[in-house]
């Protein structure tokens, strides 16, 4: 009798362990396959472009994390002169998760979106972002430029002493819960409403 119990909680056990290896196996297909890229250090700057989704991360070392089926898309990841850049244009989100020992700035083009995994501690920091890209980061440095162009929108917490903002649209930035002890804030021109400009005084 004992014998047959423990034949049955082991077959029970193998089912369990088959169903979840056959779910993992499915999940291979869309966000659980990943490959982390060598041979990246000394990483300054991050600049994305297209349907990019970014975590980023605070490390001791650098190191960079792409999913989704990274080499079977149509995507581009590339590290020079301290330079990350990564883009991709397909119709399923890229996502990668960047961990640096020494992040100075993150440019963002097209629909791309930044993402802080923790707190980014820096002496000195700047975020671009261009076109529709968006970034929610939480940051704690000394001084921050922050540039939001176009129709992209920024999202920020955490404290700096030095803050700088330069923008097309406020609606566009929530800094509410973002503490600063210097703070600078620019408008910048609307590059549609200028276009219309030049266009109506050129009839």
């Amino acid at each position: 009798m004992k014998t047959t119990i423990l034949t049955m909680v082991a077959v029970m056990i193998m089912a369990v362990v088959t169903t979840k290896n056959t779910y993992a196996n499915a999940n291979n297909n869309n966000d659980e396959v990943s490959t982390v890229l060598k041979n990246v250090s000394k990483i300054s700057k991050i600049e994305i472009h297209g349907n990019v989704e970014l975590y980023v991360s605070d490390g001791t070392a650098d190191q960079v994390k792409v999913y989704n089926k990274y080499y079977s898309e149509s995507a581009l990841v590339q590290s020079r002169d301290g330079v990350l850049r990564i883009s991709s244009y397909a119709n399923q989100k890229l996502v990668v998760w960047v961990t640096a020992a020494d992040l100075q700035a993150i440019a963002a083009y097209d629909n791309a979106e930044v993402k802080s995994f923790g707190k980014l501690a820096r002496l000195d920091f700047e975020v671009s972002l261009y076109n529709t890209a968006s970034a929610q980061l939480n940051i704690e440095a000394y001084k921050a430029t922050v540039n939001v162009n176009d129709n992209a929108k920024a999202s920020l917490t955490g404290s700096v002493n030095d803050y700088s903002l330069n923008y097309a649209k406020p609606a566009n930035v929530d800094h509410k819960d973002f503490v600063a002890v210097n703070s600078t804030k620019t408008q910048m021109p609307d590059k549609a409403a200028k276009a219309k400009q030049h266009e109506l005084a050129g009839l």
